[in-house]
């Protein structure tokens, strides 16, 4: 359980906290960006983003 957790549902929250952030404090001016200027769309992004990089390593 605490491997899968670790491998799985760790990146994941990681990336999307990190989605988040960027998109509050870099974010996107303008409102032109499609991943940044949308608080759920980098969210949703850095999460996937999250759960890749996680399984890079294998």
């Amino acid at each position: 359980m605490t491997d899968f957790f670790i491998r799985n549902i760790l990146p994941v929250g990681i990336g999307a906290l990190a989605g988040y952030g960027y998109y509050k404090f870099i974010g996107c001016a303008s409102g032109a960006c499609p991943i940044t200027s949308n608080p759920v769309i980098s969210t949703i992004y850095g999460a996937g983003m999250g759960y890749l990089v996680a399984h890079l390593w294998k």
